[in-house]
């Protein structure tokens, strides 16, 4: 069973030690994620757009490791402020909405006093059904 590393291009992954996710079989575990744009290094102000941002990097690294977020079936949530949780649902809703995955929403100090909320995700990939299979018979 190879061992994919996957990387955002975060410099923080290079000084901490870590990969933005890692695919292992069927299995894709994707590391606590927060709203940065990694392509500028900016994070907005707002929980809402730094949720949006999250879910962006992290459908990134699902992609890159032949999954999507509907292949999620446990997603950890950590926030610095629990009372600004309800501010994230509408855009929770809009990712996960059909998804529904197991979740757990945990208040907790962030490495960045700019960063609102990081989120953690498991997914497992879904058999998809090969095109061109030959097992047609009737």
């Amino acid at each position: 069973m190879q061992r994919q590393l996957i990387s955002s291009g975060s410099p923080f992954e290079a000084e901490i030690g870590y990969s933005r996710a890692v695919a292992q079989g069927d299995w894709v575990f994707v590391s606590g994620t927060t709203g940065f744009d990694y392509a500028t290094m900016t994070i907005a102000e707002d929980i809402e757009s730094q949720t949006e941002q999250c879910l962006k990097n992290i459908e990134s690294a699902l992609l890159q490791a032949d999954a999507s977020l509907k292949d999620v079936v446990r997603v950890n949530y950590v926030l610095p402020n629990g009372s600004e949780f309800p501010k994230c649902w509408p855009v929770l809703r809009k990712y996960f909405g059909e998804v529904r995955p197991a979740a757990m929403m945990i208040c907790a100090a962030l490495l960045d006093p700019r960063m609102k909320i990081e989120i953690e995700v498991t997914a497992m990939k879904l058999q998809r059904a090969h095109h061109g299979s030959t097992n047609s018979r009737l």
